[in-house]
């Protein structure tokens, strides 16, 4: 395995993630323009999937700082973490990326950004506390793959579509329960299938974005691994971020899967079908798969 060697296949992955996407909304919006009889919403939802597209695309980075209340950081207020940064990018042969803090105890981090030459690192306070060096070393090398890999577009594209999808499902139907002008020569079978619809794409677009993220953890972490050729520094950062209970409350739904662990904690997920919406592997595969790569 060579270092960002998944890059051009996530490259893939974010224009299909674009087609589903497009597919979903489209669904979702022919169901709503035939149980309200109006054409027009459904033109409506082509216009919307074109301009979401193309704002998770160039602003979707800015909107995720926005939702974490994250700072630029400066190199006296984080020298140390500005060396770690520097130092790793030139071993991985990228650009150094804009990094950010966000004032929040809980340890945690992640990379959004379009591409290595705009791309972003965002740590907590809480991070750079409670870590050592190594421990540093191996989150950041873990950002830093993210970005290598091409996959923290995805994953910072999926917090607006799906963000976008849930909202605009919720709203149509809290209309439809409470009154909303409908269909009345529409068919029982034909009205069902457009509630279906309205119903399922807010949940198939959870679905793929879980699926996407925890297949990037295992792919981050032995990429860290490889960078810094210590990957025991990544995981016993792993272990100390996941037993540090302070909550994190600027994590929400649409963005828990961008954290470098589970900002919500859920520790009694141990069961398969919990793994199956899980945003992030259990630690204790993560830890087990980075300490596999020193033997």
């Amino acid at each position: 395995m060579t270092l960002y060697s998944h890059k051009d296949a996530n490259i893939r992955k974010t224009w299909l993630l674009l087609t589903i996407f497009f597919v979903i909304v489209i669904g979702f919006g022919w169901g709503m323009s035939y149980i309200y009889n109006n054409p027009s919403i459904l033109i409506i939802a082509v216009v919307f999937t074109i301009i979401m597209s193309f704002t998770s695309y160039w602003f979707s980075d800015k909107i995720v700082l926005k939702m974490a209340h994250a700072k630029p950081a400066t190199r006296e207020n984080a020298r140390e973490l500005y060396n770690v940064v520097e130092n790793l990018c030139i071993t991985a042969g990228i650009p150094v990326p804009k990094i950010y803090i966000i004032n929040e105890s809980s340890p945690n981090a992640f990379a959004t950004g379009r591409d290595p030459k705009h791309a972003v690192i965002a740590v907590t306070a809480g991070l750079l506390k409670k870590l050592n060096r190594s421990e540093l070393e191996g989150v950041v090398a873990h950002e830093l793959s993210h970005i290598g890999n091409y996959d923290m577009l995805v994953s910072t594209m999926v917090v607006v579509l799906v963000g976008f999808i849930s909202i605009t499902s919720d709203m149509l139907l809290r209309s439809m329960f409470w009154g909303g002008s409908r269909n009345r020569n529409s068919s029982p079978v034909m009205m069902i299938i457009g509630l279906v619809l309205m119903i399922l794409a807010p949940i198939a677009a959870i679905i793929i974005q879980m699926a996407i993220s925890r297949k990037r953890e295992f792919l981050a972490d032995a990429s860290a691994g490889l960078l810094t050729r210590y990957p025991e520094g990544l995981a016993k950062a792993l272990i100390k971020i996941s037993s540090d209970d302070t909550p994190l409350s600027v994590a929400s739904n649409t963005t828990a899967h961008l954290w470098l662990d589970d900002p919500f904690k859920k520790k009694q997920k141990k069961s398969w079908f919990h793994k199956l919406f899980m945003t992030h592997p259990p630690i204790e595969e993560r830890i087990t798969a980075l300490r596999s790569l020193n033997s």
